[in-house]
């Protein structure tokens, strides 16, 4: 300080200077605490609808209800229905001070509703804390996790953890730019190639809601006319949603509805965004500033206002299946919006998977399907390299590579690039008859036949030993469980072009897109990329591989991962070849060869409804420690019609498969119940894991509803 400021000072009396009361006033201000969650103690409560009912986010089902709380007059204005709230959870009933219940530790939570009174007859904790007053849980969210999390015995909170993205306050802070006005109807385009295709288009245009499954033709088109499907719902005023399987197929979205609607128009929702910028265009969807979602399965829950029509791709790819608990997969989650919101339904794909044929075969659903003259000009021309021409060929025996294939690659690398389909490494076999190829099923339960160590048969659903096992279809007694070794096949592959480029893609590294330029790309299922102009030729290596696993979807699965590599070939008319690796009267293979993914999912359906099989009948998978899992199955009010299947012990890779922790000891049953009694089945168990989880139960029990593997 100055000497002028010294006797400025002093000239006013001697008190402080003027500067020193100023700093002291300000220390004194920022001395003062932030605001805390408070127990709002002695507080006037609000006037009109003084109780909020509160979901708390604890992912237990004994808790799986709402909790009154008293709501301060401070937090009258932003406690509303769907804001987040912070409150006090496990406060003792006998902790009240000034008519207001306390203690218990913060918890996060959403306000559901509020109400006048409460029906709990004591003194109520009052609301913490008001996180943000963004609505993000409307009406129609919270009715839909309901039904999600009831269906697959699991509880609220683990639904809407799911459905509703971590907060971002940077993104709540950011307005979302106003909603631009409804675009004008799309041109048919390529859906003119299929039989219902512009009837499918005007109805979405006009405010309809069509629902439809859609067998698409191979190529690259599927994106372009899902896109057009989305442009007709806009059209109508109504929003739409897609999920396909994972960020390559977003992407391929993304630019065909870029191209069609511009920029602006559409949200895209992936956990590759990172979490401000997903969850600002999550916002920019709950909101209404935009109509149209696409992204992966975790937007199946996207909060789009006035929805007119879902879609789904490739419902049968594994990535449509959450981890999650309560592990919901993405089609019946959109199958329950489609019902609950009344919209359009558009279910599709290259292949058909067995749900989807029963979406048809029920009425539920219409076929949206290409002639086969349409079907003949667009798929490319598939051989077969079956177990007798490899015993046959000497090329085959020294090389590990069939001399048509052989050929095909040959004739194919003077045209473009060409595909090899490799099995991942860590597919089992399962048995199979050594004469006809069917698979080796218990009779008792009808499930997959393992073999032991000892040389015996058990079932990998009831745990039966089998000691006599014959064939049912032709009555041989031999089996077989045999596969061409994958990695060496690719080697020899390498060896057998040395001059040609090999490119690969799978695990770590996936390649997007290949130059049209000769090249061997060898990639694993799932992973192929996408060629320029489409591939010459692809090889599908190692078919007992892909069919011969122990699951009941290893045929439909096999088949729609080779469907999904031959659909990236060019047309029959431009040259391109398939070889498949494997038997020819296997019924995939046979598929493969005609185009009928439809016709083979038609079929194993009402194999299925024969024998009991989902999707026709509903199953659960329960699994745990042997004697925790006696104790809990005892305790289960199953259905009369339930039939329980094992126990069986779990392998490590067993209890993955079916959502359970892996572990020395662990067992598995299947209940199965017949159709029309799956709701009644989840309801059972999740109030017997309520039951054990309120009295703390020892060990841990793991329920699945509907799970994906079965054996």
């Amino acid at each position: 300080m100055s000497s002028e400021n010294e006797e400025a000072g002093a000239a006013a009396g001697g008190g402080p200077p003027e500067q020193l009361a100023l700093v002291r006033e300000g220390v004194r201000k920022g001395r003062v605490p932030r605001a805390k969650p408070r127990t709002w103690r002695g507080a006037a409560l609000a006037k009109e609808l003084p109780v909020a009912r509160v979901l708390v986010d604890k992912g237990v089902l004994h808790l799986d209800r709402y909790f009154d709380y008293a709501v301060p007059e401070e937090l009258d204005a932003d406690a509303q229905p769907g804001v987040r709230v912070r409150v006090r959870f496990g406060a003792g009933r006998h902790r009240v001070r000034d008519g207001r219940r306390e203690g218990g530790g913060l918890i996060d939570g959403f306000l559901v509703e509020r109400v006048a009174e409460s029906d709990y007859s004591g003194p109520l904790a009052a609301l913490a804390q008001v996180v943000s007053p963004e609505r993000v849980l409307s009406e129609e969210l919270l009715g839909l996790a309901r039904a999600v999390a009831d269906r697959y015995a699991g509880s609220l909170a683990d639904v809407l953890q799911l459905a509703v993205p971590p907060r971002s306050a940077r993104a709540e802070q950011r307005p979302s730019p106003e909603p631009l006005p409804p675009p004008g109807a799309p041109e048919v385009g390529s859906w003119g190639r299929y039989e219902r295709g512009g009837a499918f288009l005007e109805s979405l245009a006009s405010g309809g809601a069509p629902r439809a499954v859609w067998n698409a033709l191979p190529g690259p088109e599927w994106s372009e006319e899902l896109a057009r499907a989305v442009v007709a719902t806009l059209a109508s005023g109504r929003g739409a949603l897609v999920v396909v399987p994972d960020g390559r197929a977003v992407a391929r979205v993304d630019a065909a509805l870029t191209s069609l609607l511009g920029v602006g128009r559409h949200a895209v929702l992936t956990a590759d965004a990172g979490p401000e910028k997903r969850y600002r265009e999550w916002l920019a969807v709950r909101r209404g500033a935009v109509r149209a979602v696409v992204g992966t399965r975790a937007a199946m829950f996207a909060p789009v206002q006035d929805l007119g029509l879902v879609v789904l791709w490739d419902d049968g790819d594994d990535s449509h299946s959450e981890q999650h608990a309560p592990q919901p997969h993405a089609r019946e989650v959109l199958l329950l919006r489609a019902a609950q919101d009344r919209c359009g339904f558009l279910l599709g794909s290259w292949s058909c998977t067995v749900e989807a044929a029963q979406l048809v075969e029920s009425g539920w659903a219409r076929p949206l399907v290409a002639s086969r003259e349409q079907v003949r000009r667009a798929a490319p021309l598939v051989r077969t390299v079956g177990d007798q021409d490899l015993a046959r060929d000497e090329a085959a025996r020294a090389a590990r590579l069939p001399t048509l294939a052989w050929q095909t690659v040959k004739e194919g690398l003077r045209h473009g690039p060409v595909l090899v389909q490799v099995p991942r490494r860590g597919y089992v076999p399962r048995l199979a008859c050594a004469n006809c190829r069917a698979a080796a099923r218990c009779r008792h339960c009808a499930g997959p036949l393992e073999g032991q160590d000892a040389g015996a048969l058990r079932c990998g659903w009831c745990g039966q030993e089998e000691a006599a096992w014959h064939c049912q279809e032709c009555g041989g007694f031999r089996l077989r469980a045999q596969v061409v070794g994958a990695r060496r096949t690719a080697e020899e592959l390498g060896r057998a072009f040395p001059a040609v480029p090999v490119r690969t893609s799978g695990r770590e590294h996936v390649l997007d897109t290949v130059p049209d330029a000769p090249a061997l790309v060898v990639s694993t299922p799932g992973a192929e990329p996408v060629a320029e102009g489409g591939y010459a030729a692809a090889l599908l290596l190692d078919g007992w591989a892909m069919v011969g696993r122990p699951d009941l979807r290893a045929g439909e699965d096999a088949l729609r991962r080779w469907i999904a590599a031959a659909a990236l070939v060019r047309g029959q008319g431009a040259g391109g070849t398939v070889v498949v690796v494997a038997e020819p009267t296997l019924r995939p293979v046979q598929a493969l060869v005609r185009w009928d993914p439809v016709g083979h999912a038609v079929r194993e359906l009402g194999e299925r409804a024969e024998l009991g099989f989902p999707p026709v009948s509903r199953m659960a998978a329960v699994s745990g420690e042997a004697g925790v899992l006696a104790e809990f199955l005892a305790g289960v009010e199953l259905p009369a019609e339930a039939e329980v299947l094992g126990p069986v012990p779990v392998a490590d890779a067993g209890a993955r498969r079916v959502g359970s922790s892996s572990g020395e000891g662990w067992e598995r049953v299947l209940v199965r119940v017949p159709p029309g009694r799956g709701a009644v089945l989840a309801a059972a168990l999740k109030t017997a894991q309520a039951s054990r989880m309120a009295r703390g139960g020892e060990g841990v029990v793991r329920v699945r509803i509907d799970p994906p593997d079965i054996g």
